[in-house]
């Protein structure tokens, strides 16, 4: 807590793309026997290497067309995704999902390449599979149960679901970490609302490895996944220029804590609703059903 207010209106910025901005990650000693536990330390080493970049699209003949070509298939998703102006999507799977997260007036899909202020490109994550926009912070009602692990400053909490009524957090339950996942939501008063919802298939890489890296920047690639806490502007139609109250006011959450949680299965349904109520099939079995 000590930590997000002191360095909150540099999170700010680097939320609303003032700058350019990364989040990546190289291999340790810990975390690669953490992964290989049955691989001395250097063949651990190793094998996290090679492991990082496979899943950041990194090892083929031409990294930089295989970035490319990716990028260019998450600006078309996106694209889609903006253009259906839909007004909420609604989530269920066999483990007892069944959300509806309402979608503000306006929002944006971004995911792959981001632009500044001063139209500088670039990537905020590597890897990265998602594509993402901005939940009306008042309009998530529902039931939603994770599918991965949450490893949240060095603490686990596993095997949980969250119940909302009118975009809050109104039950947390968690068969590891519940006493660490009820003091996340209450952090303060945004923590407890969703800040971000993305769409990522169950057939990419990151998933099919099979592997729980035990760190959010990979985990959430692996999935489908939602964050407790801030929205980013850049989801909102001029939400980069805007204060924070107009910010607010256009419906989006606010907060000192943005924290990723993984809710993709194999059998994930996602159904978009637009303003004249027709339905959209959006993700069948877990991948895009467009």
């Amino acid at each position: 807590k000590a930590q997000n207010e002191a360095l909150k209106e540099y999170i700010d910025g680097m939320m609303a793309s003032k700058t350019t901005w990364l989040v990546a990650a190289v291999p340790s000693a810990v975390w690669a026997k953490l992964l290989y536990p049955d691989l001395d330390e250097a063949a651990a080493y190793e094998a996290l290497w090679k492991q990082i970049l496979q899943s950041s699209r990194a090892d083929g003949a031409d990294a930089l067309a295989d970035w490319d070509a990716h990028l260019a298939e998450l600006k078309k998703r996106r694209t889609w995704m903006t253009d259906q102006h839909f007004t909420s999507l609604h989530y269920t799977n066999g483990l007892g999902t069944d959300l509806t997260i309402g979608l503000p007036a306006g929002h944006i899909w971004q995911g792959g390449m981001e632009e500044t202020a001063d139209h500088l490109l670039f990537n905020a994550n590597i890897p990265t599979e998602e594509i993402y926009s901005a939940p009306k912070a008042d309009a998530v009602n529902g039931m939603v149960y994770s599918t991965k692990p949450l490893v949240y400053n060095g603490n686990l909490i596993d095997k949980f679901h969250l119940t909302f009524k009118d975009g809050k957090v109104i039950d947390a339950a968690a068969e590891t970490g519940e006493d660490v996942l009820k003091k996340l939501i209450a952090i303060d008063d945004g923590a407890c609302r969703l800040g971000e919802v993305a769409l990522i298939p169950y057939h990419s890489p990151i998933s099919l490895s099979g592997i729980l890296f035990y760190e959010t920047l990979f985990d959430e690639n692996a999935s489908c996944h939602l964050a407790l806490g801030a929205s980013y502007p850049t989801c909102l139609a001029g939400g980069a220029d805007m204060d924070k109250d107009a910010v607010a006011a256009a419906g989006l959450n606010d907060s000192m804590i943005h924290v990723d949680f993984m809710v993709g299965s194999p059998d994930l349904t996602i159904t978009g609703t637009r303003a004249d109520g027709t339905t959209v099939p959006v993700f069948t079995d877990g991948d895009w059903a467009q």
